[in-house]
Order: structure tokens, then C-alpha cells, then sequence
């Protein structure tokens, strides 16, 4: 599609919106972006809103294919998913935050804050004591003061596509159905609690975002029988993507961006929503909308700041913790060293022993 933008609204420099997969301009929406009546639209390779808001609405969650239920999804899940990054979500400024260190923790670079603000994880209030901005991604590393008792492991391979994903978010839930011929092809952003709930997709790409926003993860709301189903929307900013990789749960990707806007016709301010067809509706292209087309369906979908390429730029901050390949060299020398002498000595009192002990 033509466009994608943003998911929150205390972005720094709103005209630094990242390109479309198509190569076209993307859009920022944020809350105070509406307040004030303006709307900024470029397209849907998509369009790209922000996932912010600066004052919550009456409710926030995911948006799932399968289910409008509020209360879905709004514990941490179990059986092959358990383990899968509920533990290591905070709570940042009405956002979500993920400790990555002793005492740091991975948020979005649009979403703001000032050091002082605090940072609730696991029911303890940490105060932050320093931001560090990342130059060519949305990423913000926090440092706070105390100690965190658990940390996310990054994810540092570089094959996230094609993998199933965890994310939990706290963004606006799903609204009215939007129908094309009579046929509901998804919904209209609803409203929420900032009550955080989790959900499924898969990765199908990694999209260029410009200089701004780096790289991008991307996934697609399709519909799905997989009651999990979701993607984000307003308010979802900061959001943890998680992805096992048969190690373990890594923290793959931050919430960014989705796809939109879009409209019924081709005039007017237009709509946002989540769809898994946007077929028969228009979505903006700069100044333009353009009908969306094709032979099957064309599903919009929402953006994460890539972690994995960013590695280097966070292990300069957050001191990495060792592993069995960091262990010195010496050590190991020194056992060996030790476990040749044992067999030295041994070898020398069996010696002895042989010839009758010592006299």
C-alpha cells in the first residue's frame, strides 16, 4: 500500500515521517494533531501514524482479528507462550517500557519524557536519571535509578522475518465495523483502558523507514483463524515486539508505526482503522487518495523499531552481560595448568608406591 504513520503524539520533528515501502512519503498522526484540526497524510505502502496519545481516552488495548472482547487477553499468557515477554513489560509515561539492564530500559524515542519522570515495573517506581537517544532509529535508552530485578535479552541474529511474534500494548481497541459492499473488511480505532493486553502476528519484512525512523519491522493484519490475531493503534507507541528463536524470547522491535489513513471515498479527512482488506477503499498518497486494488486482499499492518541492528549502539550504553564465550583465557590456562600437575603427582605416587613407599 501507500502510506504509514505513527502511534502516539509527542513526536520531536513530525516531518521527518519515514518512506513507504513503495518508496512514497510516510504520514504522522498524533493526538494533538487532531486536537488542533490538522492532519498530516502522506501514504500506505501504506500511511504512517504515530502511536501515541497525550491525553488517554476512556480505553486503550490491541486491536485482535478474532474478537472485540475487552477483557481479552489482559493476563500473561501460558502453555507454549508462557514466558514470552509479559514479565519484562513496564509502564513509561502511560506507554510501555522493557528493561534490557540492571537499570536500563528500551522505550520509543517519539514518545517523549523528561528525566525525572518515573518508570513502574513490577509494582516499584524507579526514578530515570538519564535518556540516551539513538541517531537513526526511534529507539530511547532510560537509565534509572535502583536496581531491576529481571532484564529482556536482546535479540542479535538478523532472521526476525518469518517469525511469529509476541506483543503487548495498551493502545485503542477495536470500534465499529467498516463494511465495503456489505461485507465487513475490519474496524475503526475504538477507544480503551490502558489496560495492557497481548497478541500475535508474523513478520514479513524489514522495511527502510528513512533517516529518522531506521529500520522497520512489519507485520500484517491478516485475517487469521489464530484467535491471537492483532495489531496495533493509537496509544501503542513503545509497545515490545518478542520473538523466540528456538533460544528463548528475545525483545525483537518497539512499537513505531501502522499503516492508513483511509476513506470511503476520494474527498474528506478520512478514517483510521485496522483492515485485513483495504480493497474498495481509498488510502492517502500524499495529496492524493488512491483506490486500493488487487486480485486478493490487501491487509494493513504495524511497524517496529528494529532492535537486532541496533545492538552495538545499545551494548555501548547498557554494559552486556558476559557469556560462556566472554570467559578469560586465563582460567581456562590455569586449569589446565592444574590438571596436568594432578596428573604429575599422580603418576608420582604411584611410582612411589610401587616401589614399596618411601623409606
Amino acid at each position: 500500500m501507500a502510506g504509514r504513520y505513527g502511534l502516539s503524539e509527542n513526536v520531536h520533528n513530525p516531518s521527518q515521517a519515514p518512506c513507504g515501502r513503495s518508496g512514497r512519503r510516510l504520514r504522522i498522526l498524533t493526538e494533538r494533531d487532531r486536537a488542533a484540526g490538522a492532519r498530516r497524510r502522506p501514504p500506505f505502502a501504506f500511511a504512517l501514524a504515530l502511536l501515541l496519545v497525550l491525553a488517554a481516552p476512556a480505553t486503550r488495548a490491541v486491536i485482535f482479528y478474532g474478537t472485540a472482547d475487552p477483557s481479552f487477553n489482559t493476563t500473561a499468557p501460558t502453555g507454549s507462550l508462557a514466558g514470552s515477554g509479559w514479565q519484562w513489560v513496564g509502564v513509561w509515561g502511560g506507554y510501555e517500557g522493557t528493561p534490557i539492564g540492571a537499570n536500563y530500559f528500551l522505550t520509543a524515542r517519539h514518545v517523549g519524557g523528561t528525566v525525572g519522570d518515573t518508570f513502574v515495573y513490577n509494582g516499584v517506581t524507579y526514578t530515570t536519571t538519564a535518556f540516551y537517544d539513538d541517531t537513526v532509529s526511534d529507539l530511547r535508552i532510560c537509565q534509572v535509578s535502583g536496581t531491576f530485578p529481571a532484564w529482556a535479552p536482546l535479540y542479535r541474529g538478523s532472521s526476525e522475518v518469518g517469525r511469529n511474534l509476541v506483543v503487548i500494548g495498551s493502545g485503542l481497541s477495536r470500534g465499529a465495523a467498516i463494511l465495503v459492499n456489505g461485507t465487513t473488511v475490519g474496524w475503526m480505532w475504538g477507544t480503551g483502558s490502558g489496560v495492557p493486553r497481548w497478541g500475535q502476528n508474523t513478520i514479513v519484512d524489514v522495511v527502510n523507514g528513512g533517516s529518522y525512523w531506521g529500520a522497520l519491522l512489519y507485520a500484517l493484519f491478516s485475517a487469521s483463524s489464530n484467535p491471537n490475531q492483532c495489531t496495533l493503534a493509537n496509544g501503542d507507541s513503545s509497545s515490545p515486539i518478542f520473538i523466540n528463536d528456538g533460544t528463548g524470547w528475545t525483545l525483537a522491535g518497539i512499537g513505531a508505526a501502522v499503516d492508513g489513513p483511509f476513506n470511503t471515498t476520494s474527498t474528506g479527512s478520512g478514517f483510521d482503522a485496522a483492515l485485513f482488506d483495504a480493497r474498495g477503499l481509498y488510502v492517502l498518497d500524499g495529496s492524493t487518495w488512491e483506490l486500493v486494488t488487487g486480485p486478493n486482499a490487501v491487509p494493513s499492518g504495524f511497524y517496529a523499531s528494529q532492535v537486532s541492528v541496533r545492538a552495538a549502539w545499545i551494548d555501548s550504553i547498557v554494559p552486556p552481560i558476559p557469556t560462556a564465550d566472554d570467559t578469560p583465557a586465563l582460567p581456562g590456562l590455569f586449569l589446565a595448568t592444574l590438571g596436568i600437575s594432578v596428573v604429575l603427582i599422580g603418576a608420582y605416587f604411584a611410582h612411589r608406591n610401587a616401589m614399596g613407599g618411601e623409606r
